[in-house]
């Protein structure tokens, strides 16, 4: 059976009804992404963080998965899928995908902030699902540790790069979707495909990747799916 490995961002899920970061009217035009996303925000000022991520639950309680997520977890039937996403939403499990790579974390799971680090492994024993409910300060574990969001806050590193970068590795397609390609180390796993490896890329707007084997789909990913489906059949 054949392996995709698809690259999600936020422009997947943004016709589920949660903003993209980075084009205009996007969360970061909204938020200081160094004040409720970064570690040292966190170190700064955790309860901002914390409402900031309660309110991001709480707008992911009201979407639904739409038909590129859909779309994207029924390739399951006919291939070995992988999907590796920086979104910390959880709508592509809800759509049905069942091998997903969190780059950037889930904002429906929660962890004492003196776990999944260095000293542990990056271990995720401790990381608690807590759905779409709120996490307050003075919320902590037995051990009187304050649970913070599950998330790779900017500052920090991303543990599950080199799983990310093997499944790249093995990938007979590759298909990006919704992903500016301009958050780092995620936007380069597409290098990491073998040669001879066809490369989609769903975006409606210029993306900087530049390499013979891209095929560039401009369209937003509901549309952008139904095409690159058309065109795998052709592979």
């Amino acid at each position: 059976m054949k392996k995709i490995v698809v690259l999600t961002g936020a422009g997947v899920s943004a016709e589920s009804g949660l903003s993209t970061y980075r084009d205009s009217g996007g969360t970061w035009d909204n938020y200081d992404p160094m004040v409720v996303a970064s570690i040292q925000g966190w170190y700064n000022d955790p309860k901002t963080v914390l409402d900031f991520y309660n309110g991001l639950r709480t707008r992911m309680a009201a979407c639904k998965p739409n038909s590129a997520h859909l779309d994207i977890a029924a390739l399951e039937k006919d291939y070995e899928v992988t999907v590796i996403t920086q979104n910390v939403d959880d709508l592509h499990e809800r759509a049905g995908s069942t091998d997903i790579i969190h780059l950037h974390g889930e904002a429906t799971k929660v962890r004492p902030e003196d776990t999944f680090n260095d000293y542990d492994g990056f271990s995720e024993r401790a990381v608690v699902d807590v759905g779409y409910a709120p996490v307050r300060l003075g919320d902590k574990d037995k051990r009187g540790v304050q649970l913070r969001p599950h998330i790779v806050f900017f500052g920090e590193s991303v543990p599950k790069m080199t799983e990310a970068i093997r499944a790249v590795e093995k990938a007979d397609v590759v298909l990006i979707v919704g992903t500016s390609l301009q958050v780092y180390p995620a936007a380069s796993l597409y290098h990491y495909a073998a040669p001879g490896v066809p490369i989609f890329i769903i975006d409606p707007k210029d993306v900087p990747a530049y390499d013979k084997r891209i095929t560039h789909i401009r369209d937003v990913a509901t549309r952008g799916m139904k095409t690159f489906l058309e065109k795998l059949k052709e592979l």
